[in-house]
């Protein structure tokens, strides 16, 4: 490649073809953070122990509601449900985190320039 005018490569002829990268790099970024807002509000479900308990979080990774029926609570066996209620809540989250990491690497084209 030959030298510009300052005696950097690309010169006057380059400036147009890295403006026209850096406004697609900023359109993309502004796609993935519009796609991560939507994501944040996207609720994800997840059941355990045959769905006696269910756990929603959404795409932030926030539990927003836990369902627990009446038959699974036992005074005389509160491990059981707790281990019911963090097997619901982690699958939630790992059902969110594959969702998000998925979409996000649509926008990204396998880049890895997720948020």
């Amino acid at each position: 490649m030959a030298k510009g005018r300052r005696g950097g490569f690309g010169g006057p002829a380059m400036g147009g073809g890295m403006q026209q990268l850096m406004a697609q790099a900023q359109r993309m970024q502004a796609q993935m953070e519009q796609k991560k807002a939507e994501l944040d509000q996207q609720e994800f479900t997840a059941g355990a122990g045959g769905g006696v308990v269910t756990a929603t979080v959404n795409g932030a990774k926030q539990l927003v509601r836990l369902e627990i029926s009446p038959e699974v609570v036992d005074p005389e066996d509160v491990e059981m449900l707790s281990d019911l209620v963090i097997a619901a809540v982690n699958e939630a989250i790992a059902t969110a985190d594959t969702t998000v990491n998925e979409e996000m690497a649509k926008l990204s084209g396998g880049m890895g320039l997720g948020l």
